[in-house]
């Protein structure tokens, strides 16, 4: 196991460029499987996650090549529908091999997903959906059984909206016979980069962005040369945190500016100066951070729930009270408990959604644990601005979603390390290398 070890009360300063996004490439790299040739992957993040997928797609019969940032895969050949168990347990995101999967190959066998344990997090709408597009899907233990000989276009309304079910429908209405409309949709920027890619495939997708999105399944996709992954906003919403919560300044570049505005919003509350331009990112952080009266996580454009976490860590050092409600996952409250063991003052409500947050002058290094990525996310920032030693144990979930975050945090003046939890402070842990 791997654990970070920070000194804190280091101000963050300086400049760094933002990672492809997480949360755009998994479901990409899922759809890969619609395509019957080589495609080249820029941006590509480099975390546990992207190497996950990786594995399955090398599995079920894909070439891969991971060279830096650029990922290579031909998904020409003939495709296995057996999805491995042990892929499929570690990610959530997996599920979306099984739209994938039954636009191209009309058969998927897999596990139920897993990932962080966040609440419920229910496939019903995955399911539902691809079952009213012509899918055969029964479930028997712990596995899925899928089978669709012709998906075909169909108008379907979600109950609640999701961004995974968005995803998986759109990708298996790619290549349906017909017209799907999907409505109550997800509106993400992700979901944008996903159509974006699937369109530069020869997709013919329009509204991706907007709560209804149409999809004409095409019989067959076109070879292309590359697609670049947007920018990570979460991950440029975590660094933008680190700089506020540690009175410091950042710049961000290979940003994206306008999918970030409920966080930029947010810290200019809480007292930060924030310019942007096309692309760019530039924080400079008061001596301390003012509490937020009232936040509340929501779907696009709304405050995103992945930076909940950090926000919370932030206002456990602002002057005044702070309310948070988090309305996505019913679960998401691990971090106010290790955010407790360094002295912050975190009330949770009896349904544990609405955070009431007492911002204190310091935080105390202690040894925390991260339950899942953005509570060790989180972590790792309360970490920052503490008093003291922190060691920051079950590093590998940040690692989900964060590529290198030592490295980057150490380059804005961060004295921040990664090591073995098994071996002495004296010898810092190698890098994971993965594929």
């Amino acid at each position: 196991m791997r654990q970070y070890r920070i000194r804190g009360q280091n101000r963050i300063e300086g400049e760094l460029c933002v990672s492809g996004a997480k949360n755009a490439v998994l479901p990409i790299l899922a759809a890969l499987c619609l395509n019957e040739s080589e495609v080249v992957i820029h941006n590509c993040p480099r975390i546990a996650d992207t190497f996950v997928s990786i594995e399955i797609l090398r599995d079920i019969g894909c070439k891969v090549s991971f060279v830096g940032n650029t990922l290579t895969v031909d998904a020409s050949g003939d495709l296995k529908h057996n999805i491995p168990d042990d892929c499929v347990t570690k990610m959530r995101s997996s599920i979306l091999f099984m739209g994938a999967m039954l636009a191209r190959n009309g058969r998927v066998n897999l596990a139920l997903p897993g990932g962080c344990k966040l609440g419920a997090r229910a496939i019903d709408m995955h399911i539902s959906g691809l079952e009213s597009m012509g899918a055969i899907i029964k479930a028997e233990g712990n596995r899925l059984y899928c089978e669709a000989p012709m998906l075909k276009g169909e108008e379907i309304e979600m109950h609640t909206v999701s961004v995974g079910a968005t995803e998986n429908l759109m990708i298996a209405a790619a290549k349906a016979k017909g017209e799907t409309v999907l409505k109550n949709a997800a509106q993400e920027p992700e979901i944008v980069d996903l159509a974006r890619f699937l369109n530069g495939l020869g997709a013919d997708i329009r509204g991706a962005g907007t709560s209804t999105i149409v999809i004409n399944g095409v019989k067959r996709l076109c070879p292309r040369d590359s697609h670049r992954i947007m920018p990570d906003r979460i991950v440029a919403g975590t660094y933008l945190v680190a700089a506020a919560i540690t009175a410091g300044e950042i710049k961000l570049t290979g940003a994206c500016p306008r999918d970030m505005l409920a966080v930029i919003s947010g810290l200019k509350k809480m007292g930060c100066r924030v310019l942007t331009t096309d692309s760019t990112i530039a924080l400079q952080a008061p001596g301390r951070l003012l509490a937020l009266p009232r936040l509340v996580t929501e779907a696009h454009p709304g405050f995103p729930t992945d930076m909940q976490a950090q926000f919370v860590a932030a206002l456990s050092v602002a002057d005044g009270r702070s309310t948070l409600r988090e309305t996505i996952f019913e679960k998401r409250f691990s971090h106010a408990e290790e955010l407790r063991k360094m002295g912050a003052d975190i009330v949770l409500s009896d349904n544990k959604q609405f955070f009431t947050v007492y911002g204190k002058k310091t935080l105390y290094g202690t040894t925390v644990e991260a339950h899942d990525l953005r509570c060790g996310a989180a972590l790792v920032l309360a970490a920052l601005a503490a008093e003291g030693e922190t060691i920051v144990t079950q590093a590998q979930h940040v690692e989900r979603g964060y590529e290198h975050i030592e490295k980057d945090l150490a380059a804005l003046s961060a004295n921040i390390r990664v090591e073995s939890s098994a071996a002495s402070s004296e010898q810092p842990y190698l890098s994971l290398v993965a594929g």
